[in-house]
């Protein structure tokens, strides 16, 4: 009795036929990938489980690469081969063509006739506030890197001058005391605690 043609969809897929090891003299089954070169990643060498490993011990992608070259790669890797600038190079908004602003209505108009931002123009309302540090170095009139000795030499230049003792029991005298304090100890805590 002749067969019945099946339909291919419930036919049994065939497996493809094995591939042989790609390492010479290997009769076993090429089941694992490995790249051929670091020019060429997407061509494949096919080595049995033994093979593919002794492949992998031995394979440096930097081979024959400069220091200089292998660093590119590395910083090119970092962000997954996508396009990077310098920090400030590219603006974001708010930096594109000026609009014309002859009545002022958007802030002012700058020397050229177009906007102006509040930052620009150096709006204290807009000016970032300093941190408790960049305070106490301001009051000391100081820059790090310092030594504690240069510090406590700049205190005491600083009390000498502010203490109210000096300025005849002068009230300013003794809240200036009070912020060299306060700076004193927020500096010496920051740097050297």
């Amino acid at each position: 009795m002749p067969r019945l043609p099946i339909d291919p969809v419930f036919e049994q897929q065939r497996e493809p036929p094995p591939r042989p090891c790609d390492h010479p003299g290997c009769p076993a089954g090429g089941d694992f990938r490995a790249p051929k070169s670091r020019l060429d990643l997407h061509r494949y060498y096919w080595f049995c489980l033994e093979h593919v490993r002794v492949y992998n011990s031995a394979w440096n992608y930097y081979a024959g690469m400069s220091e200089r070259e292998i660093e590119a790669e590395i910083r090119h890797d970092t962000v997954w081969q996508r396009p990077t600038w310098k920090l400030g190079e590219r603006h974001g908004p708010g930096h594109g063509p000026r609009i014309s602003d002859p009545f002022g209505l958007y802030g002012g108009a700058d020397s050229e006739g177009g906007h102006s931002s509040r930052r620009e123009r150096g709006d204290p309302a807009v000016q970032r506030a300093l941190s408790v540090r960049e305070q106490a170095l301001a009051v000391f009139a100081i820059e790090p890197p310092f030594t504690p000795v240069r510090l406590k030499a700049r205190y005491k230049a600083l009390v000498k001058e502010h203490h109210p003792d000096a300025h005849g029991g002068d009230k300013a005298a003794e809240e200036k005391l009070k912020i060299i304090n306060q700076a004193y100890a927020t500096l010496k805590a920051s740097y050297f605690d």
